[in-house]
């Protein structure tokens, strides 16, 4: 079950970006993140309360952590992510932000000095060249001519909001467990959500929203968000963090999938070979951290 549920977490990540998708156009960036981290927190706080009895207490230095968190990982990563699904498509987004966790380790060797041992400067270099083969559609010298696009921009703020979210929100993690962690970042970037979505019409535009709106809210919310982490962290403390992660490189996958059945997003050759270079050098970066030999 536990394996069943990690397939089914990566699953439902892929999807985010569908919906996300489905989403753009049609409610703006502020709203749809404030809505979906509003849904969010309410499963969440459920949750937390039932594992845990009561939300646990934040002291001083907590309060702090709660709001770099919440600004990094829920703000600013949501308000680039659904702004760039209005830009670009789903299925491109998906492989650019695939490339998590190479910059979570060079980061990590930057900042905190942890060794990049030859297999993760392996998996950055597949990754990143994988990103440059789907931005430019094979032309990798032509982003030294024209620039990234605003759209691979924004999906890139992603990448780097997760980033700073995962490195600066690690002594969160080690003062509260990780459901707890992302119940408080949630209910912190939810609250900074609120007055820009409230300035972008945000109650105006609530009895516009159709089915497929709130769908798409409710998708991202419950399943996305809640469940998907929910069962991500179950996972890490049932087979541990290294077997978890290896599961982050079917998000891409299924997104690639999911968008060619929903979307109806064409799947180039381009795409092909840079969502193998993305997944490869993913994969390679966790076996280095699986293999625990610094080569």
């Amino acid at each position: 079950m536990t394996y069943l549920k990690l397939l089914l977490t990566a699953f439902f990540w892929g999807g985010t970006f569908i919906a996300g998708k489905g989403l753009a156009g049609h409610v703006h960036p502020f709203c749809a993140a404030f809505l979906r981290f509003s849904i969010a927190s309410f499963f969440l706080v459920i949750l937390v309360i039932r594992q845990e009895g009561r939300l646990p207490r934040l002291y001083g230095r907590d309060v702090l952590l709660v709001l770099v968190s919440g600004s990094t990982g829920i703000f600013a990563y949501n308000l680039f992510f659904f702004s760039g699904l209005t830009m670009i498509n789903a299925n491109r987004a998906a492989l650019i932000i695939a490339t998590n966790p190479i910059f979570i380790s060079l980061f990590s060797a930057l900042i905190f000095k942890e060794r990049l041992t030859p297999l993760k400067i392996i998996g950055l270099v597949l990754s990143v060249s994988g990103a440059l083969i789907i931005i430019t559609g094979g032309d990798i010298g032509q982003i030294f001519k024209t620039g990234l696009s605003r759209g691979e921009m924004a999906i890139f703020g992603c990448v780097f909001s997760w980033v700073s979210y995962s490195l600066l929100g690690r002594p969160l993690t080690a003062r509260f467990s990780a459901l707890v962690s992302v119940c408080y970042s949630s209910l912190a970037g939810t609250l900074m959500l609120f007055f820009p979505a409230v300035s972008k019409g945000l109650f105006s535009a609530l009895p516009e929203y159709g089915m497929l709106e709130w769908v798409s809210l409710f998708y991202l919310g419950c399943f996305g968000t809640v469940l998907g982490f929910y069962w991500y962290y179950q996972g890490i403390k049932e087979i541990g963090p290294t077997k978890s992660g290896v599961f982050i490189n079917f998000v891409p996958v299924s997104a690639l999938i999911l968008s060619y059945f929903i979307l109806n997003e064409p799947v180039t050759m381009q795409i092909l070979a840079g969502a193998g270079l993305v997944v490869t050098g993913v994969y390679i970066t966790n076996l280095s951290v699986f293999l625990g030999k610094n080569r």
